[in-house]
């Protein structure tokens, strides 16, 4: 591992391709906070792909892409004099000092509960008018149902057992199948939704992640999937000529790899 000096000194250098880049490459020169953003999410999307596969070389590489954006959106802010990238570090440290007290302050902690309670307490101090004006409005809605949850949970808005999640859950289907009964479009797709939120709340007392639950489940499918159709391409045939009960042979020959 590199010390911090050695580790301060490659940041330095980052920083110092960055000028050049901006400088002298007609791509980068071009580039804004604007057109970069739809890249910035492409990144953090691979990132979480990497994190999910527990590719530790992948993360590294990820990360370094991640690391690019923010030197070159600190690089485009110093050229309006806006803000740098010591701007970018100084806030950010002085949010944490502030946001945990119990570290650099005199007040006391019991667990990591009452951690996120203080957290979202102070951010309201800090002229937030809502504890749900921290949830980004662009989030997918799975992460973002999930990410109220947890804003409502910081300041004791949640249920005391899981028992009453799942029985919300139930709750929630019953409604569902009310609705499919009546064939009120609108009615189905609302109620719909309430199941998915209800889920959502329950696997945070499972202690899942639903977003990570379903990628994994979806990377599982895509595996089993695939192995079909090699199968079947083998044979000489496609999908199309397959009966169900045939591809299911070679589904549950997929699902005990």
């Amino acid at each position: 591992m590199h010390t911090r000096e050695a580790q301060l000194q490659a940041f330095n250098r980052l920083l110092d391709i960055m000028d050049d880049l901006r400088e002298k490459c007609p791509w980068d020169k071009k580039q804004t906070l604007q057109s970069l953003r739809h890249l910035t999410i492409e990144e953090t999307y691979e990132l979480g792909d990497a994190i999910l596969d527990n590719d530790l070389e992948e993360v590294k590489k990820e990360l370094g892409d991640l690391l690019l954006h923010i030197v070159f959106y600190a690089k485009i802010g110093s050229e309006t004099a806006s803000f740098d990238i010591g701007d970018v570090a100084h806030e950010i440290g002085d949010k944490l000092i502030h946001r945990h007290p119990h570290i650099y302050g005199d007040v006391v902690v019991a667990d990591e509960e009452e951690v996120k309670r203080n957290w979202e307490k102070l951010k309201l101090k800090e002229g937030k008018k809502s504890v749900l004006e921290g949830v980004p409005k662009g989030l997918p809605a799975l992460v973002k149902a999930s990410r109220i949850q947890d804003k409502a949970k910081g300041v004791g808005f949640d249920w005391e057992q899981p028992e009453q999640v799942w029985e919300k859950v139930q709750e929630e289907l019953q409604e569902l199948q009310e609705e499919v009964a009546t064939g009120d479009q609108d009615r189905i797709e609302s109620e719909f939704g309430d199941v998915l939120f209800s889920m959502i709340n329950y696997a945070r007392f499972l202690n899942v992640n639903p977003e990570d639950a379903l990628e994994r489940t979806n990377k599982k499918f895509i595996k089993r999937f695939q192995y079909l159709e090699e199968k079947v391409n083998a044979m000489g045939k496609s999908l199309a000529d397959m009966t169900l009960a045939e591809m299911d042979v070679y589904w549950n020959e997929a699902k005990k790899i």
